[in-house]
């Protein structure tokens, strides 16, 4: 029975982290919504330093949940991410990543990949739940974005997203979303 429970888990891994498969845990009503103040957090980063969301007032946050480094769908975002760093630098826009695996696999996924941006450990599963972003039983962090203003609040949320057009679509709302705000 004990090892029925364990594959399922791992096939339930799997999935998630793969190419397109949507990670759902938490009904859309259960998800912070746009117009919300995005809760504040602090985590440690792959540098080994505290993150926090207040650290970045008065920029926008692409705060992306992902299920698991190292992984076919989360390294195909990352990289995207990766690639479009520059125009989010031009949109005033930072990109952080969280995930629950720890700073060391974090470090471990950026100098494998390249990454630069930062890579959140949250291995607590606080920040994952408080943005209602966790699958599998709460085991890994759903595959869902928040895209948050320079006041704090949530200003574009997605739930499952794609990893290969995820960054597309956020920088095409992000420009929608600036050329509608107020200066």
């Amino acid at each position: 029975m004990r090892k029925a429970v364990w594959i399922a888990v791992i096939i339930g891994v799997v999935s998630a982290c793969g190419y397109g498969i949507k990670a759902h845990a938490a009904a859309a009503a259960d998800i912070v919504q746009a117009g919300a103040t995005a809760p504040n957090f602090t985590l440690p980063s792959q540098e080994d330093k505290p993150v926090s969301l207040s650290d970045y007032k008065g920029k926008w946050v692409v705060l992306y949940f992902y299920p698991k480094d190292m992984t076919p769908g989360c390294s195909i975002e990352a990289h995207n991410f990766q690639r479009d760093l520059g125009k989010y630098d031009k949109a005033n826009a930072v990109i952080l990543g969280v995930s629950m695996d720890s700073e060391k696999k974090h470090q471990e996924f950026c100098t494998k990949e390249g990454l630069t941006f930062k890579l959140l450990a949250d291995t607590g599963k606080k920040v994952s739940k408080a943005y209602n972003s966790t699958a599998l039983m709460g085991l890994i962090s759903a595959r869902n974005t928040f895209l948050i203003s320079p006041d704090g609040k949530i200003a574009k949320v997605y739930l499952g997203v794609s990893p290969s057009s995820h960054s597309d679509q956020v920088l095409s709302d992000l420009a929608q979303l600036q050329s509608t705000s107020p200066k």
